[in-house]
């Protein structure tokens, strides 16, 4: 039997756990969206770290260089002092906009409920 060019989220060994493991989390949906805002443009690490409230900037760094590795945004370091440091969206992280961007949104409209069904849950 052939093996199927798509992963299979239901077997244990397949890489596609890892990869939603990566793309499932706030911030990588939070540097998606700004890096989409900004394509075709780049975006510096320091404005990437404004626009994302919270984000320390270890963590900016490992979501970064994982989307960097997975092809999904390309960094461009100029040789300056300090170097200045820029990221954007390959065409694979641009199409990873439009389904995070329906899970954004589903979780900003859906809120309200998930947060009385927690409130029931705890009376």
């Amino acid at each position: 039997m052939t093996p199927s060019p798509r992963g299979d989220l239901f077997d244990p060994a397949c890489p596609t756990r890892k990869l939603l493991d990566r793309i499932g989390t706030k911030w990588t949906s939070m540097a998606v969206k700004v890096l989409a805002e900004a394509a075709p443009g780049e975006v510096r690490f320091a404005d990437l770290q404004r626009r994302m409230p919270g984000v320390s900037q270890k963590m900016l760094s490992t979501t970064l260089q994982s989307l960097t590795r997975d092809g999904l945004v390309a960094r461009r370091v100029e040789p300056t002092v300090p170097p200045k440091v820029h990221y954007r969206l390959t065409e694979l992280g641009e199409s990873l906009e439009v389904p995070l961007s329906a899970l954004r949104t589903w979780a900003e409209e859906n809120m309200p409920a998930i947060d009385r069904a927690l409130k029931r849950s705890a009376d």
